[in-house]
């Protein structure tokens, strides 16, 4: 398989297109980023102080938060103060030459800079506008959006923690990273449909729309089956054994997710004969009896640790983990030759960051550029945009 790479100029499936980047915080930068990695060339507009993540600390690299610096590669930065009318109008020109605009404003947010879609597709009819919202152009339209917001709105938080404990946040900004994937599916679909009509379009996102998409099977339970899901702690409402069972020294997450699983489980665990009990012999027996069936499986645990017995299950083809901190993430990464990690930038200015997840046969992700700092582009940008279009450097034109 092709590797991707960390060359600067043209290459990359996106190659060509132009991404006038007005988002901030997360789901918006998540979105361009990817789309950069991709090949895009993309111009991460900022106000005069800067995105919001540059001071989200600790921690940081030197001088920079490790939180933009995670989702801030592949741009170049151009700042502009939209409430002075040079600045705006460097703006609208840039919406005006982009393939794809993408903002997270709250909805009306850039009309009073005649950067709203109808002014820019009025001027850039191919136009490919991607707005992000919290909660849509209507009725929700004045109320901020924010992923702890919305993971307690949608249900998420509910859904986490133990039984009779208080519900809990995720780890991480789950619902930004998903509306940020969905923008980006959104607006290659979009630049899709241009290709073969010359039409641009608005793609419309939203975090509560994301959200409830994402909670899929217990969105389903309701919608489809109208139950209302319930914390579980670390269990699974329809399967049995997925979750973590307790070994000689640390917990093990066990996901024996079918019949097939479950027997090999009991082969390793040395109790075969608990695969042929017809309380356990099939998924639906062994949810429903998850209260007698879970200290047996304890037991024989108990005799080994947490690592000797992820190493004999997943020989066995039963599918199991440690339950690692971050670091041991990216080992674990490592020693199955993902290569988790990209330098991006040369020598002392190298930046790590975490791979793309997309492997292309014949169009290389490409790691052009280190996440930049506030308006280091802005003297290159603001001469092109004062130029004809046609003198204009877009990325992949400068080698």
């Amino acid at each position: 398989m092709t590797d991707d790479t960390t060359r600067e100029g043209p290459g990359g499936p996106l190659s060509g297109v132009l991404v006038a980047d007005f988002s901030r915080v997360l789901a918006g930068p998540y979105a361009t980023m990817l789309l950069s990695d991709l090949g895009a060339d993309v111009i991460k507009v900022e106000g005069p102080k800067g995105d919001d993540t540059r001071s989200w600390t600790p921690p940081a690299r030197g001088e920079e938060s490790t939180y933009y610096l995670g989702i801030n590669r592949g741009k170049r930065s151009i700042a502009l103060d939209l409430r002075d009318e040079r600045d705006a109008a460097a703006g609208r020109e840039l919406a005006r030459r982009a393939d794809v605009l993408i903002e997270n404003f709250k909805p009306g947010g850039l009309a009073r800079f005649g950067l709203d879609y109808d002014s820019v597709r009025a001027a850039n009819p191919g136009v490919v506008y991607s707005s992000i919202t919290g909660f849509g152009a209507g009725a929700g339209r004045d109320v901020p959006g924010y992923d702890l917001m919305v993971q307690a709105i949608s249900g998420l938080m509910s859904l986490t923690g133990d039984p009779d404990g208080p519900p809990y946040r995720a780890g991480i900004s789950v619902f930004d990273v998903m509306a940020g994937n969905h923008a980006a599916i959104g607006i290659l679909a979009a630049l899709r449909h241009r290709d073969a009509t010359g039409e641009g379009q608005l793609v419309e996102v939203n975090l509560l729309s994301s959200a409830l998409t994402g909670l899929v099977n217990h969105s389903s339970a309701y919608v489809a089956g109208d139950t209302v899901p319930y914390r579980m702690g670390n269990a699974h409402p329809s399967v049995f054994p997925y979750e973590p069972l307790p070994t000689a020294d640390n917990d093990l997450i066990v996901a024996a997710a079918n019949d097939g699983q479950f027997r090999k489980l009991c082969e390793v665990l040395g109790i075969p004969d608990v695969a042929d009990d017809p309380r356990f012999a099939a998924n639906a027996g062994r949810t429903a009896n998850r209260a007698e069936l879970r200290p047996v499986l304890v037991e024989r645990l108990k005799r080994r640790g947490a690592v000797e017995w992820f190493e004999l299950l997943v020989e066995a083809g039963v599918p199991s983990g440690p339950i690692n901190t971050i670091d041991g993430g990216f080992a674990m990464a490592e020693r199955f030759e993902l290569d988790p990690v990209v330098a991006v930038g040369e020598g002392d200015h190298a930046v790590p960051t975490t791979r793309n997840p997309i492997r292309f046969s014949r169009t290389p992700v490409a790691y052009r550029l280190p996440p930049p700092g506030l308006d280091e582009h802005g003297a290159e940008l603001r001469e092109w945009l004062a130029k004809p279009q046609q003198d204009g450097p877009r990325e992949d034109d400068r080698g």
